[in-house]
Order: C-alpha cells, then sequence, then structure tokens
C-alpha cells in the first residue's frame, strides 16, 4: 500500500482550540493536494471551508466535541446547523455517561436522530474507546450497527488515549457488515496507518500523514 493510498482514506483533522481560518486554509488547501478523504474542522469554519473547497475534498465536522455531554437537542440543532452550512460529514460523540448507566435507549435514539438529520450524508460516531471496558465497547459497537449510523470511530483525540489496533480489531469482529470503522488520535506515521488499514479501519482521523508527506517535499 503506497502513500497515496493511505492518504486517501486520511480525515485531513485541526480540531485545536486555537485553530485560525488561515491554518483551516492550509489544511483544506494541503487535503486537496493529497487527496484526502475529508477536511475535519471545528463547526466555526464549516460555511467559509465549504465555500472554499467547493467540491474539491468533503468537508467533515464534530458535534458534542470532544466530551459528548450535550443534550440530544444541542447535538441535533449542532447537526443541522452544520449541514446547512456544508458539512459532508458528521463525527458526533456519544454520552458517555449515558452508556455508563446502561441507558442504552438514550444512547441509540440519540445516534438515531442525528443519523435521520443526516439523511444520505455520513454519520461516524465516537465512543472514546479509553474510557470504555471492553463490555461497554461491545455495546457500542451493537448499538452503532442497530441505529444505522455509517462509521464508528474509535476516539476524539481530546482524551486519556486515541486509537489502537486492539480495539479495530475489536470493532470488526461485533460491528455489522455496512458499518465501516474509523480510527482517531496518535496515528503519527505511515508504517501504523497501513496497519490501521490492514485490520480493518476504512478512515484515519490525523493531521500528522499529510504533514509527513509534505515535509518531504512531495
Amino acid at each position: 500500500m503506497n502513500h497515496s493510498d493511505i492518504l486517501s482514506k486520511v480525515d485531513h483533522t485541526l480540531l485545536t482550540q486555537t485553530a485560525t481560518w488561515e491554518q483551516i486554509k492550509t489544511i483544506c488547501d494541503d487535503a486537496i493536494k493529497y487527496r484526502a478523504a475529508s477536511v475535519c474542522i471545528p463547526p466555526s469554519f464549516v460555511k467559509r471551508a465549504k465555500e472554499y473547497v467547493q467540491d474539491s475534498v468533503a468537508v467533515c465536522t464534530v458535534i458534542g466535541f470532544p466530551n459528548g455531554y450535550n443534550t440530544t437537542e444541542t447535538k441535533l440543532f449542532e447537526t443541522k446547523n452544520a449541514l446547512e452550512n456544508g458539512a459532508d460529514e458528521i463525527d458526533m460523540v456519544i454520552n458517555i455517561g449515558a452508556l455508563k448507566e446502561n441507558d442504552y435507549d438514550y444512547v441509540s435514539n440519540e445516534i438515531r436522530a442525528l443519523k435521520k438529520a443526516c439523511g444520505t450524508k455520513v454519520l461516524k460516531v465516537i465512543i472514546e474507546t479509553c474510557l470504555l471496558d471492553e463490555e461497554e465497547k461491545i455495546k457500542m459497537c451493537r448499538l452503532v450497527s442497530e441505529a444505522g449510523a455509517d462509521y464508528i470511530k474509535t476516539s476524539t483525540g481530546f482524551s486519556t488515549a486515541g486509537a489502537t489496533f486492539e480495539d479495530v480489531v475489536l470493532f470488526t469482529k461485533h460491528i455489522d457488515p455496512e458499518v465501516k470503522i474509523k480510527a482517531a488520535g496518535g496515528i503519527s506515521s505511515f508504517d501504523d496507518a497501513e496497519k490501521y488499514i490492514e485490520l480493518g479501519a476504512d478512515r484515519l482521523g490525523t493531521s500528522r500523514l499529510v504533514k509527513l508527506e509534505k515535509a518531504q517535499g512531495i
């Protein structure tokens, strides 16, 4: 697998609190140049980014980010607003407290509501694996599958740890075949990226791979 193949599966990401429009434009330019799958950016930049890139690269944004404890109504408003502003893909964070209280209906209904709002647009569900035990991860595989989301995603990259190979393997055993996997958080080399893909990840959330390619002057 060459670097171009890997980069085609990358959501080129900038979600830091200090991000500026000039920085967002730069990652948009780089995502287009290196043919990334999308740019993943804060909601406040979606409208300008979509106007800037047009259809040259998909625009992805985050909902309930990074803690996930916003109300469903708030997440739904965020989602609809992002879509109106031109977002092509939505990465939502689940309510982790609800999961830990075994309130599976709440978690499932929230995912269903956001997927209904997204329609044909892509919905990725961030479950923040570093805060869950194995039983909770398996349960989320089932809930994400049953709720009709397009992807299950490992991490926000803002908690205690990011993606692991073990979690991607676990996902492949418990999600429905039509649900895809996004590994995110801490992916810093092409070797690791290739292994994630080989293990079953269809998308990678990272800012580092494009930077590595750019640093090589390619």
